[in-house]
């Protein structure tokens, strides 16, 4: 399947900004399953000042705000052609090793709830994959899909506690669980094609895990499926703050608004 994708971020600043910094990880990966055809990021309001592949594999662009302005555009666009693998990544690559993957985080950290989560999967599955679609299908079972509930610093733990989230904090629990199990495993941001609208008002994140012999496998819990050929994988890491789309500060006395809209389409 071939995909266009154009993701557009608009940061509107209340007094003009004294100062700001942002990295972004908006280029897509060409890995199995995903090749990136062409791919642009384009910035109105700001200056392009390094470009380099993160610890995580991820292609990072820092952009400096220029003094004075009281608006940032960003719009990320481009092209993947893209396969249905059934989730499967294959082998790990990068300089990041595997044992990484299984460290807690902040926002992965377990409590009580994921733990008792991971205890009630259970073995009575074929195999390690039939066993982690189980995980995702109590994950999914347990935490409804509800917005506006949560933010960018709500911890797994909060959520799985809570009882609701979104595709983020489903991604933190599924992930904490999972090296809970013995397994690594990452969180992914990315694109998914939604079959009955084009526009969205957010990228899609889901989470990846290393089964032997398989490789990298991903689930989205949200969707309680596997990628398939609807999903464009963009940036990787232990959680939400390695593979944020766009992350930095600005230096400036107004209050700061964000807006984004993302398009994708076959």
């Amino acid at each position: 399947m071939r995909l266009k994708i154009e993701h557009h971020t608009r940061y509107e600043f209340g007094e003009p900004a004294g100062y700001g910094l942002q990295q972004l990880r908006l280029t897509p990966k060409s890995r199995q399953g995903q090749t990136v055809l062409n791919w642009q990021t384009d910035i109105d309001g700001g200056t392009k000042q390094a470009s380099f592949v993160d610890q995580y594999n991820n292609q990072t662009l820092l952009v400096s705000v220029e003094p004075g302005i009281t608006c940032l555009n960003v719009t990320a666009h481009g092209e993947v052609e893209t396969d249905d693998k059934a989730g499967v990544v294959g082998k790990h690559g990068g300089c990041t090793p595997l044992w990484l993957y299984l460290r807690d985080t902040p926002l992965t950290k377990p409590g009580p709830t994921i733990r008792r989560i991971a205890k009630s999967l259970g073995d009575d599955y074929d195999d390690q994959v039939a066993r982690l679609h189980g995980l995702m299908a109590i994950i999914k079972g347990d935490v409804d899909y509800e917005t506006g509930m949560t933010d960018a610093k709500t911890t797994g733990e909060e959520a799985a506690t809570a009882g609701h989230g979104v595709c983020q904090d489903h991604t933190h629990i599924f992930a904490a669980a999972a090296r809970i199990l013995g397994f690594p495993a990452r969180y992914v941001s990315g694109y998914l094609m939604m079959n009955d609208r084009v526009q969205q008002d957010a990228s899609h994140a889901w989470a990846e895990v290393y089964v032997e012999n398989l490789g990298w496998v991903g689930f989205d819990v949200s969707n309680a499926i596997s990628p398939d050929s609807r999903y464009v994988a963009v940036a990787t890491g232990l959680d939400y703050r390695d593979a944020a789309p766009i992350s930095g500060l600005s230096i400036g006395p107004g209050a700061e608004n964000l807006e984004v809209t993302v398009q994708v389409q076959q």
